[in-house]
């Protein structure tokens, strides 16, 4: 890899080694969070003025995310995100109860996790974001927390398909749950997950997840919880 980071950037801080993914990453938390709304063509001159680069990483980018079935390509005029339907947001839920359960029951049975000051301070992060109102800064914590966690199973095969399963279930954005108790109870469920966790209580974690896990069905999609996560 070239030479540092900090000495070869964009106006915005992107690195310049790697922006097709740094554009990617901007690109898709302000997909999650809603700041990039359904229905609506966006031209990729305009994201690519916004993230202060050129066209081609953006363009690049896009079509990452498209792979990640995130937005949707409109041949020489921009692209539009995608919305998930109701019954492919529960075969997301179905898939992430199979993965993530499981790896968490794993993780806290073998005593993984050798940090959890690090995972405490990402769950207080994620705390003050949500009661702050800070959706976009909310989205990134959330998702750092949850994927360090499952990082501790030594599978990133496993972290890479959580990380694009959790960013489709977000399409809707936070419109619709912004500042409920809904969200902010849905936060303040990594703490007593993570007190599963630290004490070793492997089927108790399990199952915090589960419910975690259905929560986040309704909550992060800005609707009501399905019946099938109940």
């Amino acid at each position: 890899m070239s030479g540092p980071v900090a000495a070869d950037t964009s106006p915005m801080g992107l690195r310049r080694h790697s922006l097709r993914e740094d554009a990617a990453d901007a690109i898709r938390a302000q997909i999650v969070s809603g700041e990039l709304r359904p229905q609506t063509l966006y031209a990729i001159g305009r994201v690519a003025q916004q993230l202060q680069v050129s066209i081609t990483p953006v363009r690049e980018a896009l079509l990452d995310l498209a792979k990640e079935g995130l937005i949707e390509m409109v041949r020489n005029r921009g692209f539009r995100i995608r919305v998930l339907t109701d019954a492919e947001l529960d075969q997301t839920l179905q898939i992430r109860l199979m993965l993530e359960v499981g790896a968490v029951r794993e993780i806290t049975a073998q005593g993984l996790v050798d940090d959890f000051a690090t995972l405490r301070d990402l769950s207080d992060r994620a705390q003050k974001a949500a009661e702050a109102g800070d959706w976009v800064g909310l989205v990134g914590i959330d998702r750092e927390l949850h994927l360090t966690l499952l990082g501790y199973l030594g599978n990133p095969r496993l972290v890479d398909i959580v990380g694009q399963l959790r960013d489709q279930a977000r399409l809707y954005g936070f419109d619709g749950i912004a500042g409920t108790q809904g969200l902010l109870a849905s936060t303040r469920e990594h703490d007593e997950l993570l007190d599963a966790i630290e004490a070793g209580r492997a089927e108790d974690a399990a199952q915090l997840m589960s419910r975690h896990l259905k929560h986040a069905r309704g909550i992060w999609a800005g609707m009501a919880e399905s019946r099938s996560a109940d």
